[in-house]
């Protein structure tokens, strides 16, 4: 089995993304187009939280990926670091934006959800606080990559920057566990016995938990197919750089 090393080489990463990109995009159009068509119109209301509940199709995908896309960063981060493979610099560069937007829309969607649930639009909640922060260290993040002109430079410092963000998206992920009073529920369908009942809260009925599963899905490829065709931007650009430097020189 070849090494997954060698796909840091740009040649090859590109050569591997022609043939998988198309692959995730459509898997993310198909997953995505299913899971919201059944979750917003042939779901049942809940008989709490009325149709309210159907936003969770939106909110629940894209706080997900909002917290596990600085992950993703945090990784790629570490690789520049060790191994100083600039794809690996350039996939983190390119996750930001899409974690960003994705940190956007749990932050809207929740307010929608909460104004009819709590009676207000925000509250400064552990884990509203937390991810609104996390927001800002996306918006940082970006920033730095536009305010340096060397690329090295600047993959060093949005990786220092990457490494102190991630505190603040374990916070993102663990702020109800951390700290009780939030109005904040704790995790109800990604935990163990959550959608079976095997354990000792009230389970999500599967009518509701399947297409939120298959949102999901839909929203983790849609990331990857955008993270991918972002990196490849990213690696064509620099490409047109390096030519433009040498025509210049010559």
């Amino acid at each position: 089995m070849a090494s997954i090393w060698e796909y840091a080489n740009p040649v090859k990463f590109m050569r591997l993304t022609d043939r998988v990109l198309p692959v995730v995009a459509l898997g993310a159009a198909v997953c995505m187009v299913a899971g919201l068509i059944w979750g917003f119109f042939l779901t049942p209301d809940d008989f709490r939280q009325g149709s309210t509940v159907k936003i969770i199709y939106l909110h629940v995908p894209a706080a997900l990926i909002a917290i596990n896309a600085w992950f993703v960063m945090l990784v790629a981060s570490l690789v520049w670091f060790i191994r100083r493979h600039h794809v690996s610099a350039l996939v983190a560069k390119a996750a930001a934006p899409v974690g960003a937007v994705m940190t956007l829309i749990a932050l809207i969607t929740g307010a929608i959800w909460g104004e009819p649930m709590w009676g207000t639009w925000w509250v400064w909640d552990p884990r509203l606080t937390s991810f609104l922060i996390l927001f800002l260290f996306y918006l940082g993040y970006i920033a730095l990559w536009e305010a340096i002109e060397s690329p090295d430079t600047a993959a060093d410092l949005t990786a220092v920057l990457c490494l102190v963000g991630s505190v603040f998206a374990v916070l993102s992920r663990y702020a109800v566990n951390f700290w009780n009073q939030g109005l904040h529920q704790g995790a109800s369908v990604l935990r163990a016995g959550a959608v079976t009942g095997s354990d000792t809260e009230e389970k999500v009925s599967n009518v509701f938990a399947v297409p939120l599963f298959v949102c999901i899905a839909g929203f983790v490829l849609l990331f990857l197919a955008l993270v991918l065709l972002r990196t490849r931007t990213e690696i064509r650009k620099r490409r047109t750089a390096a030519l433009i430097a040498r025509e210049r020189l010559v």
